[in-house]
């Protein structure tokens, strides 16, 4: 949290987890991706991957989370997690996640939550929304082509508000 209580990127992002390019051709696919590179990371807890991974498609039929202009950012409460983290993915090619604008998601931000703590989730997904509403955090996370690259954007963007 940095001084005014906002949370930061830094402080949920598995920086372990980051997919630079991601393999999956398909939401579905890449949602496995993701939490697979959490639960290699240590960020799940014990053999939750397989569940998580449901519920997270599950939440997905329920409403798409691609919010447009090439990004989406599956999120679920799971009560395997103890607390809050992300994965980040990158597609050069494109995938479906069914967006609102209709176009191809180049950018996956995957979010889990603690079931028990519904103001960290919150806070987490504005921190996320802030920095994908700008045009310029969008455009250098699309062209970050290596796990290093979208991580210094990340601490970058904690730094720097206009990013």
């Amino acid at each position: 949290m940095d001084w005014y209580g906002k949370m930061r990127l830094s402080d949920f992002v598995c920086f372990k987890a980051i997919i630079p390019e991601l393999k999956a051709k398909d939401r579905d696919g890449a949602i496995a991706e993701l939490v697979t590179a959490l639960d290699k990371a240590g960020g799940l807890g014990n053999d939750n991957s397989q569940d998580i991974i449901k519920a997270v498609i599950r939440r997905e039929k329920e409403a798409s989370t691609g919010m447009g202009k090439g990004v989406a950012l599956p999120h679920v409460k799971h009560a395997a997690v103890k607390d809050v983290t992300a994965a980040v993915g990158r597609s050069s090619v494109g995938i479906d996640f069914s967006s609102l604008d209709k176009q191809p998601v180049y950018s996956v931000i995957l979010l889990i939550s603690p079931v028990d703590n519904p103001d960290r989730h919150l806070q987490a997904m504005e921190s996320i929304f802030k920095h994908l509403q700008r045009d310029r955090f969008r455009k250098f996370l699309r062209q970050s082509a290596t796990a290093e690259e979208i991580e210094d954007l990340f601490k970058e963007a904690d730094e720097d508000s206009s990013l």
